[in-house]
């Protein structure tokens, strides 16, 4: 028989409420304690079953916690160690979920938490924020960065692996500066170039606003995390000062390079950017986690006339088919198919498909 674990919860946002549904969906008897600044989401959570112990800030329940999950903003993170070394039983194992670890294990180490910490990035998430989005599954086949305290016993760091693996997620040991260099790179780096890359369009478009309004397909898809929060990458990007700025001098190189290569006409070496960019992103795992969430859509041609969207909408409905998103693909410069419908997971996206080839809709995949 399993045994109960006490799984404690500071902070209840995307990430906390992610990983505490999946933790309820595959352990329905571990206790879950939780405490967030927001009492309706408490609420919430302990009604959907998902909470089963309600507490307050600093609450004394949490000594009776085996883990501790911090996931609320870095800096109320740091905040909360040194109540947590006074209070916490003598085997429990803290850890956060921060996008930057650097800061965190330097305060770890000045506490003399070192054997109490396992820092945690769980490489999943979206645009959107909040109890009210986190989901069951989230973090299903996402890797999730593991930086454990240098004094952590190995049987410990073992055990939260196996319980970081039975939710569906994928533990990855590093270092907490091999963390930071890399997702500086995979993570940090994409949200400041699409945020750079909308801002310039906002910049250069007409007063007329015709970038904006002809804006779709590729433009849209690699700036979709610019929606990210503003107060989350602020935070992030003071830091990660250190390797974002290392990583960033290797972009503004390339881009300078690239620059040059447009304003001498260097067909090849223009040519050569392409290639290389290509062969290396065909190369990429095809995985629906990381800095970029895979998006599992289809496209469909439809005759322009009423009744022609609800009719597919119907069709999906009834093969028991949830569509996250649909719509009118208005700029076809990087499209096929006029209707372009998204899905949750990739089990949807393929039922999608083979019901509408059967009934002899064109169906265009990217």
């Amino acid at each position: 028989m399993e045994e109960t674990l006490h799984i404690g919860f500071i902070g209840l946002g995307l990430i906390g409420g992610s990983i505490a549904r999946s933790i309820k969906r595959f352990h329905p008897d571990y206790q879950i304690y939780a405490y967030t600044r927001t009492e309706a989401t408490l609420d919430q959570a302990m009604a959907e079953g998902i909470v089963d112990v309600k507490c307050s800030k600093e609450d004394p329940a949490f000594s009776a916690c085996n883990y501790i999950f911090l996931c609320a903003p870095v800096h109320d993170n740091l905040s909360y160690l040194a109540w947590l070394k006074e209070r916490m039983s003598p085997d429990c194992i803290v850890s956060d979920v921060g996008s930057v670890k650097g800061e965190i294990h330097k305060a770890v180490s000045q506490m003399g938490l070192d054997n109490h910490f396992i820092g945690g990035h769980p490489m999943a998430g979206s645009e959107k924020t909040g109890y009210e989005n986190s989901t069951d599954y989230l973090l299903e086949n996402a890797y999730y960065i593991l930086t454990p305290g240098g004094e952590i016993d190995i049987m410990r760091l073992t055990s939260f692996m196996e319980l970081i693996s039975s939710i569906g997620a994928i533990p990855l040991v590093l270092t907490y500066e091999e963390h930071d260099y890399i997702t500086a790179a995979v993570s940090h780096l994409p949200h400041i170039i699409a945020s750079a890359l909308v801002n310039t369009v906002q910049k250069l478009d007409t007063s007329e606003e015709y970038m904006k309004m002809i804006a779709a397909g590729g433009f849209k898809d690699i700036t979709r995390i610019a929606s990210s929060s503003p107060v989350m990458w602020q935070q992030i990007c003071m830091e990660n000062r250190e390797m974002i700025s290392k990583v960033l001098d290797e972009y503004i190189r390339l881009i300078v390079q690239a620059k040059c290569w447009v304003d001498n006409g260097d067909a090849d070496e223009i040519y050569q950017m392409f290639a290389h960019s290509k062969e290396y992103r065909n190369s990429l795992p095809d995985s629906k986690k990381g800095a970029f969430d895979r998006v599992f859509a289809l496209y469909c041609d439809i005759y322009d006339e009423a009744g022609g969207i609800a009719t597919i909408a119907t069709l999906l409905a009834m093969n028991n088919i949830n569509i996250k998103n649909i719509g009118i693909i208005h700029n076809r410069e990087f499209e096929e198919g006029v209707l372009r419908i998204e899905f949750y997971d990739e089990e949807a996206y393929q039922k999608a498909g083979t019901a509408l080839k059967e009934r002899n809709y064109r169906i265009h995949i990217r």
